[in-house]
């Protein structure tokens, strides 16, 4: 018979037995968790959306990924979730987002861009319309780049504002260390280089995105949709115009992705198709309305609109494609708000911000472009400028 000193000990021993089965137990099976392989046709939640699990041992800690969903209701559900801060003390990354219904032409060019940058700067995403074949297919840098919720899309739609959506919302989910988002058009080259933009992106406070107010359509455009279909959510005296291509800072990309009330009025079929082009208006539209002064009111991608085909800029041939005009764009002056910088501390005659991209290009004048790429495009001292 045990004493009645050792009894109680011998029952909280007997009681506590079970508990130490199931921590070891438990210890083992956490023992074999392992990441799934990364692979981008099924993205996964690195930031809000795992758990850490240690093991008795304290080794790293096991990341459980969950697949990005394919649907933009929950995809952009959980990108609105996201911490809109980098962790402190984190490299700053790029995500550059390519919007194309084509093969990407200058991807030549693009890879001599990011040839020899680490690639713990910066992230690639291409949204391809999934209907159509892509030949050549997307190789080097855009290999498996693709994101697996394209869906197609056209002019006078809706549908390329809800792929530029789609694209912030994967870079916020895919990497919690991407800081700038651009949206880049097959037609687009590079005419800095890749550390003259990282440098220049990754100092800025501010968004760079062209919002204008006042604009000759600018009634035409807010009708689009219908005489009143814009009220009472923006009316006519809050509607913005601007480029399609725009960067965004992380706190920007998530406003987006959290916004349900303002893309209701711009996710309309339009009756008015001359004037139907809300991937010029939401983004504008929305920033303006949420947070002017954290904005740069100007695109950092240089377009021509001396010349308006049918509702394109001016296209460069081969035979324009010389150094002088790489040049001549380089210098040429950002066009502003006109409004001052949005009411921001700074005033547009103060500002030079320097053109990092331009379009639209030929096709065909790949071949000029890449024999110019070592000595101008990607020389930043080139012609002084």
């Amino acid at each position: 018979m045990l004493s009645p000193t050792l009894f109680p000990l011998f029952c909280a021993l007997f009681l506590c037995l079970p508990v130490a089965v199931i921590f070891t137990v438990q210890r083992e099976l956490t023992g074999v968790i392992s990441p799934p392989e990364f692979g981008f046709r099924s993205l996964s939640v690195f930031s809000l959306y795992s758990r850490n699990v240690p093991d008795a041992s304290s080794s790293p800690v096991v990341r459980i990924r969950q697949p990005i969903p394919k649907e933009d209701e929950p995809l952009l559900r959980l990108a609105s979730r996201v911490n809109p801060n980098l962790p402190p003390g984190s490299t700053r990354k790029l995500a550059f987002m390519y919007l194309t219904t084509s093969p990407l032409p200058f991807a030549p060019l693009w890879e001599k861009f990011f040839n020899g940058s680490s690639k713990n700067l910066y992230n690639v995403y291409v949204h391809a319309d999934p209907t159509r074949e892509y030949d050549p297919p997307f190789s080097g840098v855009f290999l498996n780049r693709v994101i697996h919720s394209s869906k197609p899309s056209m002019r006078h739609t809706p549908t390329l504002t809800a792929a530029a959506r789609r694209l912030v919302a994967h870079a916020l989910l895919d990497d919690p260390l991407n800081y700038m988002f651009a949206v880049i058009s097959p037609s687009c080259v590079p005419i800095r280089s890749f550390d003259f933009t990282y440098k220049t992106l990754v100092s800025s406070r501010k968004s760079f995105i062209e919002i204008l107010k006042d604009e000759p359509w600018q009634f035409d455009r807010w009708t689009a949709t219908g005489s009143h279909a814009m009220l009472p959510e923006v009316k006519l005296e809050e509607f913005r115009i601007g480029s399609q291509f725009w960067v965004l800072k992380r706190r920007h990309a998530r406003v987006v992705a959290r916004d349900r009330r303002i893309w209701v009025k711009f996710n309309k079929t339009c009756v008015r198709e001359d004037s139907c082009y809300p991937e010029e208006s939401y983004f504008s539209t929305l920033l303006n309305m949420r947070d002017p002064r954290g904005c740069v009111p100007a695109t950092l991608t240089h377009v021509d609109w001396t010349v308006n085909d049918g509702g394109h800029p001016r296209m460069y041939e081969p035979e324009e494609v010389v150094p002088e005009l790489i040049l001549r764009l380089r210098k040429t002056r950002p066009r502003y708000g006109e409004d001052g910088i949005n009411g921001s501390e700074w005033s547009a005659v103060e500002r030079m911000d320097p053109f990092l991209f331009a379009r639209k290009f030929s096709p065909e004048a790949l071949e000029p472009l890449l024999g110019m790429a070592q000595t101008v495009l990607f020389n930043d001292s080139a012609g002084g400028v």
